[in-house]
């Protein structure tokens, strides 16, 4: 297996993915393997997560604005949208 090194990751990049993969749960070793991974393998399905993140910067969202949105997230079922 072969090792590369990247230089000059800016400092916010580096806490972001430090963030993430406390999210996930790994090491930012194994979050950074899987960035990898996800995206240069070809006839990899579109991932919805990396598409919103893609968005949320291009309009330049602050890390406390992301955070307020995914820290509402929740594994109980969905309800029904009521129109009355």
């Amino acid at each position: 297996m072969t090792t590369i090194t990247v230089r000059n990751l800016p400092e916010e990049t580096l806490r972001a993915l430090r963030a993430q993969a406390a999210r996930h749960g790994q090491s930012m070793e194994a979050e950074i393997r899987g960035i990898i991974t996800e995206n240069v393998l070809p006839g990899e399905r579109i991932r919805l997560g990396a598409v919103l993140t893609d968005v949320g910067r291009s309009v330049n969202l602050t890390e406390e604005e992301f955070n307020a949105f995914t820290s509402t997230r929740s594994d109980a079922p969905a309800r029904a949208a009521s129109f009355e």
